[in-house]
């Protein structure tokens, strides 16, 4: 069965053919879209854009990282990141610091003010996840979250 549809996806050879809504990265890109947009006015509220947010998110669970390390788990370019941990960094929420063993390495923690704040957007943030999965079981989120983890084993470049 599993090589049967290995093979009919092999002969559908344009998105026409598959269509949007059978389309995985177009459904995924639509998803998170949505997800942010449900969260932006919330953490706008905060004085927070997405990218801050998710940043402090990725150190709230992984305090410690190096940037580039960062870069990867938020899915921020490292441009973008750089000026985000600026301006984090100028509230007071994250805090740089030179590798102990490589000065051109940074490694970026969480301040308890940054911690703080993001127990302030993570109540939104768990309500829109909830939201997403109204009427997805438990065996359903399980098999989605193997599959997605596969997914990324799949595609990615870094070792994490």
């Amino acid at each position: 069965m599993e090589q049967k549809v290995a093979e009919k996806r092999q002969r559908i050879s344009t998105l026409g053919q598959i269509g949007l809504q059978q389309f995985a990265p177009y459904l995924m890109n639509r998803i998170m879209g949505r997800y942010n947009a449900t969260l932006r006015d919330d953490f706008r509220k905060q004085g927070l854009t997405i990218p801050q947010v998710r940043t402090l998110a990725v150190l709230s669970v992984t305090d410690g990282i190096t940037v580039n390390d960062l870069s990867v788990y938020t899915v921020i370019e490292q441009s973008t990141l750089s000026r985000t941990l600026d301006t984090l960094e100028g509230q007071g929420l994250v805090r740089r610091e030179q590798g102990v063993t490589d000065s051109r390495i940074r490694h970026v923690f969480l301040t308890d003010d940054g911690r703080a704040e993001f127990a302030r957007a993570w109540p939104a943030m768990h309500d829109a996840f909830e939201a997403m999965f109204d009427d997805v079981d438990d065996a359903e989120y399980a098999a989605l979250i193997a599959t997605l983890q596969k997914m990324l084993k799949n595609i990615r470049k870094h070792d994490i």
